[in-house]
């Protein structure tokens, strides 16, 4: 067995078993949330070298020949997925340690921060769909723990909606398993492929692929499902709902372009010209409602669904540039998105309020922090040479290789609806003049926040990372989309995938 494929689940276990046995001493338990965070990141690392360099990497575990026993499988997608996890994990934690109240800590914050990355990376990595349902329950629960914690008002308003939508996402994914395993007679995804092409009920798979479709698009916040995500990721703290914007969705995403170039293609002009509707109007609908946002996360909250439709673009062109577009936006998204929530959280502490219209002055009072928005904001707008540039150029250069124009349109209308979005948040938090009655409540705010082990300089780093990243990821985008094009290939062209987990049966 390849030890990294199990490290990735092992590791975030372990460490919220250690995190739960020193419940009561504070300061372990953010040492052991940043090093078991770091070590994931590690785990992710030498995964994602070993699939490049070894090819798809596949497990039986308790030695059960598939399809029979518990499969964990990682090609280049999955593999990505699961060193993105650990980035924004590190990331996150670091960011945590200065951000999150003694009372969270003290109700098992990192503990279930860390349960959330063991389950994520179970998504990634399982390779049968019902323990894809197993470790999406494993993500709800702990996502509603840290959606709750702290028990104030707007929090348990947006943890309820939230639990809500996703508990009938989950009764629709179980409910398509169960009518999936009565037509295949197996749950083994590689052994999926094989059934479904050779079964002689094409009308019942193509309702199960638009089952999975409305399941995977409530979690990953598609038009219209997508108001549980506006209600909800603005209520925590910060470092919830970066977690939370860096890779929940992500995983609805990820699930769907698993089904849809695995198993479900046998109709791709009917299920995969939906997909690419439902990805036009997630686009628009998502930064309309930005446009109407006062709010600093809520606006954000907005923009990220909007372009949860430009990763599900590539997947309903189903092209292997479009997917390898989808999987490079993926990449950017999850480091741009998280980045910017994380950025709320020092502005709040500088000026007290997510409310952009008490916001201002942060350009004069802070240009570094405005520098480090600046990045992440421009390059989620596509500007170049930034990373978002390139994420864009690829589906857009994929849509009309396709000569589908009106997504192309749609695209381009809301990149500039984007940009003309984050161009009036920089306006409204950054360039124009300090409130006169916030001015002194924000020098208090800064002096306490200062004066905080670690204060400004522990939020500042992992946003600083991030930022790094961004600007390499956009000047050095030739090695990144060439990786995000083999995933692809291995996307659209399966066989790898299920002779690597079935062997000789394939």
């Amino acid at each position: 067995m390849n030890l990294y494929l199990i490290l990735p689940i092992l590791i975030p276990l372990m460490t919220a078993i250690l995190l739960f046995l020193t419940w009561r001493w504070r300061r372990v338990q953010r040492g052991l949330g940043v090093a078991g965070a770091a070590a994931l990141f590690v785990a992710g690392l030498g995964l994602l070298t070993s699939v490049q360099e070894n090819g798809i990497q596949a497990a039986q575990m308790g030695n059960w020949p598939a399809p029979f026993g518990i499969t964990l499988v990682a090609d280049l997608f999955s593999a990505i997925m699961v060193a993105l996890v650990g980035l924004i994990g590190l990331a996150v934690a670091v960011y945590s340690v200065a951000s999150i109240d003694t009372s969270r800590e003290a109700f098992g914050y990192y503990a279930f921060f860390h349960i959330l990355l063991m389950g994520v990376c179970g998504a990634f990595l399982t390779g049968d769909i019902f323990n894809l349902y197993v470790w999406f329950e494993v993500m709800l629960i702990a996502s509603f723990v840290l959606l709750a914690l702290g028990g104030e008002r707007a929090q348990l308003e947006g943890a309820i909606k939230y639990v809500t939508l996703n508990l009938v996402s989950s009764a629709l994914f179980l409910t398509a398993v169960g009518i999936l395993y009565g037509v295949a007679g197996t749950l083994n995804m590689a052994d999926l492929a094989l059934n479904l092409h050779r079964t002689a009920q094409p009308g019942m798979v193509t309702t199960l692929a638009i089952l999975f479709f409305v399941a995977f698009g409530i979690k990953a916040a598609v038009f219209p499902l997508f108001f549980w995500l506006p209600a909800s990721y603005h209520t925590p703290p910060v470092a919830v709902s970066a977690i939370f914007a860096g890779l929940l969705t992500k995983v609805g995403i990820y699930a769907m372009i698993r089904v849809f170039t695995l198993l479900f293609i046998q109709e791709p002009e009917y299920t995969h010209r939906l997909i690419l509707l439902v990805a036009g109007l997630t686009m628009i609908a998502g930064v309309l409602g930005a446009l109407a946002q006062t709010d600093f996360r809520r606006a954000l909250a907005f923009q990220h669904i909007s372009h949860v439709g430009y990763m599900m673009m590539g997947l309903g062109l189903y092209t292997g540039l479009a997917l390898a577009g989808s999987v490079f936006y993926i990449i950017h998204h999850v480091i741009v998105k998280t980045n910017l929530f994380l950025i709320t959280g020092v502005t709040q502490r500088l000026k007290g309020s997510f409310d952009l219209r008490k916001l201002g002055g942060l350009y004069r009072a802070h240009p570094g922090v405005a520098l480090l928005f600046f990045i992440p904001a421009f390059s989620l707008a596509g500007v170049p040479p930034l990373s978002g540039f390139f994420a864009k150029l690829a589906l857009i250069k994929a849509g009309l290789d396709a000569k589908e124009y009106a997504i192309v349109a749609t695209a381009l209308g809301v990149g500039l609806l984007t940009l003309l979005v984050m161009a009036r948040i920089w306006a409204e938090a950054f360039w124009k003049p300090a409130p006169v009655t916030s001015t002194s409540s924000a020098e208090e705010v800064d002096g306490a926040a200062a004066s905080e082990p670690g204060g400004l300089r522990t939020l500042l780093a992992p946003i600083i990372l991030l930022a790094v990243l961004t600007v390499i990821v956009g000047l050095v985008a030739e090695p990144v989309f060439a990786l995000a094009t083999r995933a692809a290939q291995q996307l659209m062209n399966p066989t790898e995938y299920i002779q690597a987990v079935l062997g000789g049966r394939s």
